[in-house]
C-alpha cells in the first residue's frame, strides 16, 4: 500500500470534467485507488463517488493505492493531478 496527499489548485475544485478525467486515469490501473477528503472516502474509479466528495480549490485529498501496480499508479497519478488539478 502506498499513499500521497495533494492540494487541489483548480479554481473550480473537482467538478465534472476533472472528475471524469481522474476516473479515466485511475481506471488504467489494476490497483484499488481510494480518495480521502475530510471524513469521506471515494472509489477513484467511480465518477459519482469522486464528485460526491465535494472537493474545492485549496482542499487537500489523500490517495491510497493498493495493488500490483501501486507504485506506477502513484507516480503517474501524482503527475496527472499536478497537470490537471
Amino acid at each position: 500500500m502506498t499513499e500521497f496527499t495533494f492540494t487541489v489548485k483548480d479554481s473550480s475544485g473537482i467538478h465534472a470534467r476533472p472528475a471524469g478525467l481522474l476516473v479515466k486515469e485511475a481506471g488504467k490501473y489494476s490497483s484499488d485507488i481510494k480518495i480521502l477528503h475530510n471524513s469521506k472516502q471515494a472509489d477513484a474509479k467511480r465518477i459519482f463517488s469522486v464528485m460526491g466528495l465535494g472537493v474545492k480549490c485549496g482542499d487537500s485529498i489523500k490517495l491510497v493505492i493498493n495493488g500490483e501496480d501501486e507504485n506506477l499508479a502513484k507516480k503517474e497519478l501524482m503527475e496527472f493531478l499536478s497537470q490537471n488539478l
